[in-house]
C-alpha cells in the first residue's frame, strides 16, 4: 500500500515535469546534427548498451560519422564533460566515466563519445570537436532537455508483471502512456518470453509506433583478466556459478541457460554496483559450495571489478549481440530517419 502511494507521487511528479516543457517552462534545446535517443520506460536490463552497439556499427558503416552522447551514470561526482576521442586509444577507467561509456568505448573504439550530465552542452563541444554526421543519444527517452529527431524505447518481454509498475514499487521510470512520444519501440529478448503481450500493450499506447523484434545471442566469451577469447564449448558440460550488477538479473541466468550452460549457483547485485574485494569472495564462496567450476558474469560487470582482484576459480564474461529480426528492413529505416533528419536541419 504505501509503495502504491509513493508511486503516485511519483507519477504526479513526472505530469507536472512534462508540462513544463510543454509549456515552455523547461526549454528543449536541437544540436545542429541529427539526434536518435535510445532508451527505455524501465531503469535498465532491457539491452539499450548493445543496441547504442548495434546502431552505432549500422551508421559507422554508411558514413554516418557517430557520435555518442552519454550521462556516464556511475561516474564520480563533480566531473564536467569528458571527451572519448578514438584518436588517443585510451582504455578508460569506469569510476572515471562510467561502467557504460567504458564499455561502449572497448566496443566502439573508433566511434567518438562524450559523457556529461547536460547532453546538450556535451553535444555542441562534440560538434566543434569531432564533427559528427548523427549523434547517439544513450539512455535519453526521458532526457527532455534535447530534442531528438528519432525516439527509440526498448522494452524486455521477459520483465515480470510486477516490475511493470511506477517506481518505487516496480521497475518503470513512465508508464506505458509515455510511449506516445516514441517513434520506434524495440522489442528484446523475445527468444525467451512471448512478444504478443508487449507488442499489444505498445499498439494500445501507441498505434503509430513502428514495432521491431529482436533476440540476444552469445557472440563468446572472454577471460576475466586477460580479455581473450575462450570457446563456449570448453564451459559446457561443467557446473557454473553466474554473477551480474545489471537492470533485469533474472534475464542475464535465463539467457545463459538458454545457451546451454549449467548455472548451480547465481548472485544478483544492484544495477551497476561497483564491485568491493568481499562481494567477489562471496560470490567464489558460493560458486565452491555449488560445485562451480568456473564463473560468468557480463562484460558491463567486468568494467567494475575492483583495480586488483583475485579469483579463487576462472572468471569469463559473456559477449553479446542483439539479432533484429528483419534486419536489413531495421537498417534501411534507421538511415531513412537519419537522412530525412538532415535534410530537415540543412540550411
Amino acid at each position: 500500500m504505501i509503495l502504491k502511494i509513493l508511486s503516485g507521487i511519483f507519477q504526479t511528479g513526472i505530469k507536472l515535469r512534462l508540462a513544463a516543457y510543454r509549456t515552455g517552462w523547461l526549454k528543449t534545446r536541437r544540436l545542429t546534427r541529427p539526434v536518435v535517443s535510445v532508451g527505455n520506460l524501465s531503469v535498465g536490463g532491457t539491452g539499450k548498451t548493445p543496441m547504442v552497439i548495434l546502431m552505432a556499427g549500422i551508421l559507422r558503416a554508411a558514413g554516418r560519422r557517430p557520435c555518442i552522447l552519454t550521462r556516464g551514470y556511475g561516474r564520480r561526482r563533480g566531473r564536467g564533460p569528458t571527451l572519448l576521442d578514438p584518436e588517443e586509444r585510451l582504455v578508460y577507467d569506469p569510476r572515471q566515466v562510467g561502467d557504460e561509456p567504458a564499455a561502449l568505448a572497448k566496443a566502439l573504439p573508433d566511434v567518438p563519445m562524450v559523457v556529461a550530465a547536460d547532453r546538450f552542452r556535451g553535444g555542441t563541444i562534440a560538434e566543434r570537436t569531432f564533427r559528427p554526421g548523427v549523434f547517439l543519444l544513450d539512455d535519453g527517452f526521458q532526457h527532455l532537455a534535447l530534442y531528438r529527431d528519432l525516439d527509440v524505447v526498448l522494452l524486455d518481454v521477459t520483465t515480470p508483471a510486477p516490475d511493470l509498475a511506477l517506481l518505487p514499487a516496480g521497475r518503470l521510470r513512465e508508464t506505458f502512456q509515455a510511449l506516445q512520444r516514441a517513434h520506434w519501440v524495440i522489442l528484446t529478448r523475445t527468444e525467451l518470453g512471448d512478444a504478443s503481450g508487449m507488442q499489444a500493450r505498445v499498439q494500445a499506447a501507441n498505434p503509430q509506433a513502428r514495432i521491431f523484434r529482436c533476440s540476444t545471442k552469445l557472440a563468446g566469451l572472454v577471460e576475466a583478466r586477460s580479455g581473450l577469447p575462450e570457446p563456449p564449448q570448453s564451459l559446457l558440460g561443467k557446473k557454473l556459478a553466474a554473477f551480474c550488477g545489471i537492470g533485469n538479473s533474472s534475464a542475464f541466468f535465463a539467457d545463459l541457460r538458454s545457451w546451454g550452460f549449467d548455472v548451480a549457483a547465481e548472485r544478483a547485485f544492484p544495477d551497476h554496483h561497483v564491485y568491493r574485494h568481499r562481494d567477489l569472495e562471496n560470490v567464489f564462496a558460493l560458486a565452491r559450495v555449488a560445485g562451480a567450476e568456473a564463473v560468468l558474469t557480463t562484460e558491463k560487470d567486468l568494467m567494475n571489478l575492483p583495480p586488483r582482484w583475485d579469483a579463487a576459480l576462472p572468471l569469463f564474461a559473456s559477449c553479446i549481440r542483439l539479432e533484429i529480426e528483419n534486419k536489413m528492413e531495421f537498417e534501411r529505416a534507421l538511415l531513412a530517419e537519419v537522412e530525412s533528419a538532415a535534410a530537415r536541419r540543412a540550411p
